[in-house]
C-alpha cells in the first residue's frame, strides 16, 4: 500500500513536541517536507527528523504531499487550511478551528466541495478517561445528561513562550488555547446537542500582578488576552453546562474536571467513577482499568490517516469543532457587551 505523504506547516513546540515523533514512526506515512516562517528553525527541524524538503511557502509543498498538518498560530488556521483543501489536500489543523465561527463555516466549506478530510486536534477525546467515559455513556449507565460541571484550572502557569498572550495572532488567551479541550469533550459526551444561550465572564487581572509564574516570563504590562474564564451555557435539550478555566487561578493545585449528573447516574470523567442511586442504597463505582494500547497521541495521528485512506471516521468531525468555537465566540462576546448571548 502506497504511503500517505505528509507535509508540516509550522513547525514550533507542538509540532516537534507531539505531532512529528509520532507521524514520523508510522509506516504508513512519509514525511516529506516542512515549512516554517522561521526557515531555519525549519532546516533544523528537517535535519531532526530525517526531513527531506524544505519549503519557504506551504503552497511549495502541495505538489509533494497528500495531507499537511498545519501548526500555525490561530490567525493563519483558516487561511491556511482553506488554501491547502483547495488543493485537494487532507487537513489536521492544531485546535482551535480558527479564529471566528466565519472562519470555521468556510473551513467547512471548502472540506465539502474539495471532497476531503478536515480534522482538528482536539486530542482530549483520544485520552484514556475519555474513551472510558465516551463507553459508559454509550451503554446508557448515565441516562440523559442534565447538568455539567467543568473545570481546566492551572495554578500560575501562563505559557512564556510562543505567541500564546498574543491577541492579534491567538484570538484569546486560557480559554481559546486550553479551555477549548475540555469544552470539546464534555459537549462531545453530551451527545448530539446545541447551545443555545451563554453568560460569561472573561478576565485578565491576575497574570498582571507581581506573582512567580511556572512557565517562564511574559510581559505582563502589556497582557492582553483572558486568563481565567467562566461560563454558563445553556443547550437546546434542556441541558446546561458550568465552565470555567485558567492559566492562573489561585488554587491549591492544577485541576481538570468534567462530571455530568443523568438522569440515571452521575458521571466523573478524569476519576473514572460511576455515582448512582436506587430506592434504599448509594453506590459508586470505579473503572478499574481500560483496555487501550496506544497513547493519545497516536490514536490521534492514527485516526486522520486511517480516516485519509478511507478506513475510518475522524473522531473530531469538523461540526464538533465549530460548535466549540461557536461557544468560544460566544463567550467573550457576552463577557463584553456584559450580557448574555443568544445563538
Amino acid at each position: 500500500m502506497a504511503k500517505t505523504r505528509l507535509g508540516f506547516i509550522g513547525v514550533g513546540g507542538i509540532s516537534t513536541g507531539r505531532h512529528l515523533p509520532i507521524f514520523t514512526k508510522m509506516e504508513e506515512v512519509e514525511v516529506v517536507a516542512v515549512q516554517d516562517i522561521n526557515n531555519q528553525h525549519a532546516l533544523e527541524v528537517s535535519n531532526e527528523f530525517s526531513i527531506p524538503k524544505v519549503c519557504k511557502t506551504p503552497a511549495d509543498m502541495y505538489d509533494s504531499v497528500d495531507a499537511v498538518v498545519i501548526c500555525t498560530p490561530n490567525k493563519f488556521h483558516a487561511p491556511i487550511s482553506i488554501e491547502a483543501m483547495r488543493h485537494g489536500k487532507h487537513v489536521l489543523v492544531e485546535k482551535p478551528m480558527a479564529m471566528t465561527v466565519e472562519e470555521c463555516e468556510a473551513m467547512m466549506e471548502a472540506e465539502r466541495e474539495n471532497d476531503v478530510k478536515l480534522h482538528v486536534a482536539y486530542h482530549y477525546r483520544f485520552m484514556k478517561p475519555a474513551i472510558a467515559a465516551e463507553k459508559i455513556v454509550e451503554r446508557g449507565m448515565i441516562g440523559e445528561p442534565l447538568v455539567v460541571r467543568v473545570q481546566g484550572l492551572r495554578r500560575r502557569k501562563v505559557p512564556g513562550w510562543g505567541v500564546f498572550t498574543n491577541n492579534e495572532l491567538q484570538g484569546g488567551g486560557a480559554l481559546i488555547d486550553y479551555g477549548c479541550h475540555l469544552l470539546d469533550l464534555s459537549m462531545h459526551l453530551m451527545g448530539n446537542v446545541q447551545p443555545i444561550e451563554v453568560s460569561s465572564n472573561a478576565y485578565n487581572r491576575l497574570s498582571r500582578t507581581k506573582s512567580i509564574n511556572e512557565w517562564g516570563e511574559f510581559d505582563r504590562e502589556n497582557f492582553e488576552v483572558d486568563d481565567h474564564v467562566s461560563a454558563f451555557i445553556r443547550f437546546d435539550n434542556g441541558a446546561s453546562m458550568l465552565f470555567e478555566t485558567s492559566w492562573s487561578a489561585n488554587i491549591p493545585r492544577d485541576r481538570e474536571h468534567i462530571s455530568i449528573s443523568g438522569t440515571n447516574a452521575g458521571l466523573n470523567v478524569f476519576e473514572m467513577t460511576v455515582n448512582q442511586a436506587d430506592e434504599d442504597m448509594m453506590t459508586t463505582m470505579s473503572i478499574d482499568y481500560i483496555e487501550v494500547k496506544e497513547n493519545y497521541a497516536k490514536l490521534q495521528a492514527q485516526n486522520f490517516i486511517d480516516a485519509v485512506n478511507g478506513h475510518a471516521d475522524l473522531k473530531v468531525p469538523s461540526a464538533d469543532a465549530m460548535k466549540v468555537s461557536k461557544i468560544i465566540e460566544a463567550i467573550y462576546k457576552s463577557s463584553n457587551e456584559n450580557k448574555s448571548v443568544r445563538l
